[in-house]
């Protein structure tokens, strides 16, 4: 079995409970999404086949406990599973990012998943699978990306409907480029949102830069 793979790199983490530390990123190739504020199309194809030993491989050339691994949807890639499994094994500290548009009940249970609901304005929240917030552990992320008003309401209104902040930690972050993070702060200050309001380190230091 292989890995079709974009890339694999180096940098700080840029959100999420492990913000700042020192981070391999494992970008697989391919998604089924098409989001509007997409920062990685150039994941959507393309990239290498590899194995899981070539990427077990490269992770291990890097002094660093954490792990993630992204894409595009990596949860698209029947491999992916195994991937995160032997990551585990190898007792990284392991995150999935995900869009929330593909199951994961059958992600490893000692992966950290950080998922991605999708907003109105994403072009794709009709593509949410909901029933994955069920498997949401207090391990795990729920993010929002708001990129205006409208988002920041339903994505409040998903917050009460479902109770997300006592299942898991819940972030909103600003759409780069899309809305001012002091206008998405004002406003969970404003309503006093049990929710963490992030921004993307990565690109507060270098930058819209891929693999970065």
């Amino acid at each position: 079995m292989t890995l079709q793979l974009t890339e694999i790199f180096y940098s700080l983490q840029g959100e999420a409970r492990t913000v700042g530390w020192p981070t391999v990123f494992i970008r697989l190739t391919g998604c089924p999404l098409r989001c509007g504020y997409c920062d990685t199309r150039y994941a959507y194809q393309g990239g290498e086949a590899v194995t899981h030993q070539y990427v077990l491989d490269k992770v291990k050339a890097y002094r660093t406990r954490h792990v993630t691994v992204t894409g595009g949807e990596p949860l698209a890639q029947a491999a992916c599973l195994p991937l995160l499994t032997q990551l585990c094994d190898a007792s990284y500290e392991v995150s999935l990012e995900t869009s929330g548009a593909v199951a994961v009940d059958n992600v490893d249970q000692r992966v950290s998943i950080v998922m991605d609901l999708k907003t109105p304005a994403s072009g794709e929240s009709g593509r949410n699978r909901l029933e994955n917030i069920d498997l949401l552990r207090a391990k795990d992320q729920l993010k929002f990306v708001i990129c205006d008003q409208q988002d920041y309401q339903w994505a409040r209104q998903m917050l009460e409907d479902y109770q997300l902040a006592e299942r898991c930690e819940v972030l909103f972050s600003p759409a780069f480029g899309q809305l001012e993070g002091s206008q998405l702060a004002d406003w969970v200050l404003a309503d006093q949102l049990p929710v963490r309001m992030q921004l993307q380190l990565h690109k507060l230091l270098w930058g819209d830069q891929p693999g970065r």
